[in-house]
């Protein structure tokens, strides 16, 4: 008991830190002209470039699998994807059934849903065939999807999020874009968006976040990415 009272100080001490950290070095950088850099060092899903706007990208990602946690009850993003990070670390550091350390790669997601939050991180691509499963944990199986990505930088605060998601709509309204994921989210309103992050909490510069709406579109012509 007295352990799991220190690791809440703990834990909240960070939370503080973090806090205050973010309202020092949050920017809005919403120029998508690079590859976060993060992934030139970690795995990360290739996509393909369809359009490239002002403040947003369309991207095309192609048969992707996710391990995701059960949806976790909160009212803090922040406080959700702590807990459902902590639960894919242990997955990914040999608490799978196949007792097999499995290389972190970036970003990890948290899908936002109405009352809940989902945490994920992509399956590297030499495990894709026959991902490990886990207890409490599940394979989320991407086909062919569209992203509309809006990036930021700073820290993804519970203060932050809804407004780079509400800028990052705001950018392409009266777009096709626009009436597709309109049409994507009456077919399936689960999730409201996702919030991808590329970086640990302990790094201070160079951050980048992104917002993400999922959806369904025709065909269309793609640049390689």
């Amino acid at each position: 008991m007295l352990l799991g009272v220190t690791m809440n100080l703990l834990m909240s001490k960070l939370c503080l830190i973090l806090f205050l950290v973010s309202k020092l070095c949050n920017g809005y950088s919403t120029k998508l002209d690079f590859y976060p850099p993060p992934c030139q060092s970690k795995e990360c899903p290739n996509y393909e470039l369809i359009e490239s706007g002002k403040d947003y990208e369309i991207r095309r990602y192609n048969s992707l699998m996710w391990m995701s946690t059960a949806p976790i009850d909160d009212i803090s993003f922040y406080s959700a994807s702590t807990t459902g990070f902590l639960r894919l670390v242990d997955y990914i550091h040999g608490m799978n059934n196949y007792h097999e350390t499995i290389e972190l790669t970036l970003p990890v997601i948290g899908q936002v849903k109405a009352s809940s939050f989902v945490v994920s991180v992509y399956v590297p691509k030499k495990q894709q065939p026959n991902p490990p499963s886990a207890k409490g944990l599940h394979l989320q199986k991407w086909g062919k999807t569209y992203v509309l990505v809006r990036q930021f930088s700073g820290y993804a605060t519970d203060d932050v999020i809804p407004n780079e998601a509400a800028a990052l709509s705001a950018s392409i309204a009266g777009t096709k874009w626009a009436a597709a994921i309109d049409k994507s989210r009456a077919a399936d309103n689960s999730t409201m968006y996702t919030v991808a992050q590329y970086n640990s909490p302990f790094e201070f510069k160079n951050r980048v976040n992104e917002i993400w709406f999922t959806f369904d579109f025709d065909e269309a012509p793609a640049l390689s990415f």
